[in-house]
């Protein structure tokens, strides 16, 4: 089985964000960046496929130079090769246009994802990905095992789970649940040196054109200041006369 994973490079939750050229563009001067942890999950399911089902695992980003850190972490954590588009990821219908060039150029049975990138959370590309390749697609999984060319699946969906079966060739976005945070992996020594050796081939892209354009960013309102109060009425009063909402 061949299984291809879709790693985002996005900032580390901790870092502090700012924007530059008059909050046009994201400055990453000071950022860490990491894998994208809903692609972590699957790229660590992947893992249990490889070891139990000896399947092979590429790892894939569409980005820039700097994504390479990302990918041989990847690599060290187990993944056996990897590719990079050389794009700026600047629209998920782009990076979804680039993805499928390398799906229907790779043969791949099991494509995994994260649900959706925590720097922009727009859940878009996996989804846009099986269209655009005309594979069957789960989204929001939590539980996949493959037996031969069938997948019986678990997904979440609003008050529970739901158990589905598909056929490969087969795209999943996973989550949380898919795998568990204590099984995720920390590269070690070994991993890491053996990363240096494996193979990241460097794809120019296909000329896909992004479909939305960012104008500008803007950070969250600071928050207000907090109101205690200790009896019914004052709390009636600050409802209806501030805050309006009775």
């Amino acid at each position: 089985m061949k299984i291809l994973v879709c790693i985002s490079h996005v900032p580390d939750t901790t870092s502090k964000i700012n924007f530059t050229d008059n909050d046009t563009k994201f400055d990453t001067n000071g950022v860490q960046f990491v894998i994208n942890p809903y692609d972590e999950f699957s790229l660590t399911r992947a893992m249990w496929f490889k070891e139990k089902q000896g399947a092979t695992v590429t790892v894939v980003n569409v980005g820039n130079a700097s994504t390479e850190p990302t990918l041989r972490k990847a690599l060290a954590i187990g993944a056996d090769d990897a590719i990079r588009v050389n794009a700026e990821p600047t629209d998920g219908f782009l990076v979804a246009k680039e993805l499928a060039a390398v799906v229907k150029n790779g043969g791949y049975d099991l494509v995994l994802a994260g649900k959706e990138s925590a720097d922009y959370n727009g859940q878009m590309v996996p989804g846009m990905l099986a269209s655009l390749v005309d594979f069957n697609f789960v989204n929001g999984c939590v539980g996949i095992e493959v037996d031969g060319s069938s997948a019986s699946l678990t997904r979440e969906i609003d008050g529970g789970d739901e158990k589905v079966s598909s056929t490969l060739p087969l795209v999943v976005a996973g989550q949380k649940g898919i795998v568990e945070e204590k099984d995720l992996r920390i590269p070690n020594m070994r991993g890491i040196m053996m990363a240096r050796k494996k193979p990241l081939q460097v794809l120019e892209p296909t000329g896909a054109a992004a479909a939305t354009q960012s104008q500008s960013f803007e950070k969250p309102a600071a928050k207000g200041a907090v109101s205690l109060v200790d009896n019914v009425d004052d709390l009636i009063n600050l409802l209806h006369n501030e805050a309006k909402v009775i």
